[in-house]
């Protein structure tokens, strides 16, 4: 009998189904799959108040860990063959629990040399939270063996109203009865058991070294060359404000909170009027980038992490 274990996150419960359709093919008699749910010791709110939403900002981005629940001992006294690691994105970056649970003992135990299959369901940009999840993994000796991205295939600034909508009414409904669902589309979530054939195949047979191509061949990853270069250029000027907004206090207090408002100012003009010049840009740099937009596409595609 092969041993899977899920290892997950999730506020809304979009990703618990998600893995659990991925999953839904496996053979009962072949394949015992555990489930480690990772609970924070002080637990995110859902839905989030409009403060609290922003103001974890700072610790998400520069990935400060937070004290997590330890698993229990039957989660922690198995050899797994396979590993999947369900995570959301925060500010661009691996989520708070996530990233805490990354940089546990308890991760060192379970993930050291096993393989893992990163599942990542968000807005639209996750590419530059999938190289800090690979480095994270490289760092407790992790084999990153596949990847699948959902995410919300609706146009950027549809996306941009659609989640903050959800997030901070805890509807996943269509916004003033005229915007999409937000999310990862409900055929989406649904199709996820496409890549569970795979995986299982991988596993029974104990040969990852072609996974990731075989899940690529299902869709399991779509580049938006346009959404690599506004990810990158995001991270530069998170930076910039998370190291400010760290530096102005502990996370609800007044004088921090006021810097909190005016980043989500900053945050709306960067979505309204820088990332449309971004996009300029882009269109101008297309033909002259394109040989480098087609090997970051490869890249970004891949499981293989770049020496920084």
């Amino acid at each position: 009998m092969k041993e899977v274990l899920v290892i997950y996150y999730s506020q809304t419960g979009q990703l618990t189904t998600i893995l659990e359709n991925m999953v839904k093919p496996f053979s009962n008699e072949k394949v015992n799959v555990t489930y480690y749910e990772i609970k924070p010791e002080k637990p995110f709110e859902f839905p989030w108040k409009p403060d609290s939403f922003y103001d974890i900002f700072p610790e998400s981005f520069l990935q400060i860990p937070q004290k997590i629940k330890h698993p229990e001992n039957d989660v922690l006294n198995k050899k797994y063959d396979l590993v999947l690691l369900g995570y959301q994105v925060w500010f661009l970056t691996p989520s708070v629990p996530i990233n805490s649970f990354l940089k546990s003992e308890a991760a060192k135990i379970l993930l050291k040399d096993t393989p893992v299959v990163t599942v990542v369901a968000c807005r639209n940009m996750w590419i530059q939270a999938q190289e800090k999840v690979k480095v994270l993994l490289k760092n407790i000796n992790a084999n990153l063996v596949g990847h699948v991205a959902f995410i919300d295939r609706h146009i950027n600034h549809i996306s941009v109203i659609t989640i903050e909508h959800w997030m901070l009414s805890g509807k996943k409904d269509r916004y003033l009865g005229i915007f999409p669902k937000p999310g990862v589309s409900d055929k989406d979530i649904a199709e996820a058991s496409k890549f569970g054939p795979s995986i299982e195949g991988a596993i029974l047979n104990n040969n990852y070294h072609n996974l990731q191509e075989k899940l690529l061949s299902l869709g399991a990853v779509v580049i938006n060359p346009y959404l690599v270069m506004t990810d990158k250029r995001g991270n530069v000027l998170f930076s910039k404000w998370a190291n400010l907004l760290i530096k102005k206090g502990n996370p609800g207090e007044p004088k921090r909170l006021k810097w909190i408002h005016i980043f989500k100012y900053y945050l709306i003009f960067a979505i309204w009027v820088i990332a449309p010049i971004v996009f300029i840009v882009f269109l101008l740099t297309y033909l002259p980038m394109h040989f480098k937009r087609k090997k970051e596409k490869t890249y970004f595609s891949s499981v293989d992490l770049k020496d920084y």
